[in-house]
């Protein structure tokens, strides 16, 4: 029966959140309305919850502003190519949290272990937006260099930068070709396309792109053969992208390892739980064996968060 309680809200909270999706307008309306936040660059993006005067009536919301919480939130939706409004996800947020501490009251029985899986349930719109947008930052900087390359080749048959990047946008998917496109939109509006890149970079911090950009503006000012200096940061871009994978491939085992490390606590627990019940009961429903579970779980997860700092590369 408790089970079947905490399936039926979380299928009620997921069903609530699928039809605010789906509710979110066409995509003719969503690209309409991030054609007309681009138009005013220079203008701070307001993002705002409420409407009129209400906004400033909620302190959690008002907390958020000051800390401009709400900003990173929607660039990094920005980066993922997730264009919903943050009172949206917001919403998600909450609402996957309140479902999470019904469900974990249920099931746990304790406040603690319920509000950490509040926590967790709240956290998956979050974690969902960080995976999109690592994995739309890898696509675009893998098609990176071949980009360059075109350009390159269209500087070198006597075309100007600008024709060159419509070349680029008729041949590249997305990502890269609609962050190209949206520059020629901005530059055909009237924005320079110095400015459009820049604005690109802002949507996608890509180091890679960050070099294209300062190449772009150095030449215009000073004056110099484009061509060739595309030529060479293509060359730099790809022993980048090769040291990268380098380095990857040589902290594998070690990644691989601290995984298994910070995971074998959690499925030999869960092993013990199938296969002798008995063997667990006490860490569970005992007052103590809780209160050893909760160290137990704060300490696996600091280990897991050391072990991956640990295992960073900065370069």
């Amino acid at each position: 029966m408790e089970l079947l309680t905490t399936a039926l809200i979380f299928a009620l909270v997921f069903a609530f959140v699928l039809t605010l999706l789906s509710a979110r307008g066409t995509a003719a309306e969503q690209e309409q309305s991030i054609m007309r936040r681009l138009a005013r660059p220079n203008e701070v993006v307001d993002v705002s919850i409420l409407r009129g005067g209400e906004q400033d009536k909620s302190p959690l919301l008002a907390m958020l502003r000051r800390f401009n919480l709400l900003r990173k939130l929607e660039q990094n939706m920005w980066q993922a190519g997730i264009y919903t409004r943050v009172s949206d996800v917001l919403l998600m947020i909450v609402l996957l949290f309140g479902a999470g501490v019904a469900g974990g009251q249920v099931f746990w029985h304790d406040m603690w272990f319920a509000t950490a899986t509040g926590i967790g349930a709240g956290a998956l719109p979050i974690a969902y937006i960080r995976f999109q947008r690592t994995r739309r930052l890898k696509a675009f900087s893998a098609q990176l260099p071949f980009a360059l390359d075109l350009i390159k080749s269209s500087l070198e048959a006597g075309h100007s930068f600008q024709r060159a990047v419509q070349v680029l946008v008729s041949e590249f998917a997305n990502p890269l070709g609609g962050e190209f496109r949206t520059a020629l939109e901005q530059n055909r509006i009237g924005l320079p396309l110095g400015r459009a890149l820049e604005d690109i970079l802002q949507r996608m911090p890509v180091d890679d792109l960050r070099m294209l950009v300062v190449a772009v503006k150095v030449q215009s000012e000073v004056g110099s053969s484009l061509a060739k200096i595309v030529g060479r940061l293509s060359e730099i871009v790809r022993t980048r992208q090769r040291l990268r994978l380098q380095i990857k491939a040589l902290t594998a085992q070690s990644r691989l390892g601290g995984m298994v490390v910070g995971l074998l606590p959690v499925i030999v627990l869960g092993a013990f739980s199938l296969i002798q019940p008995g063997y667990t009961h006490s860490l569970f429903y005992d007052p103590s064996g809780q209160k050893i579970l909760k160290m137990a779980v704060g300490l696996d997860l600091a280990a897991l968060f050391t072990i991956r700092r640990l295992l960073r590369v900065d370069y």
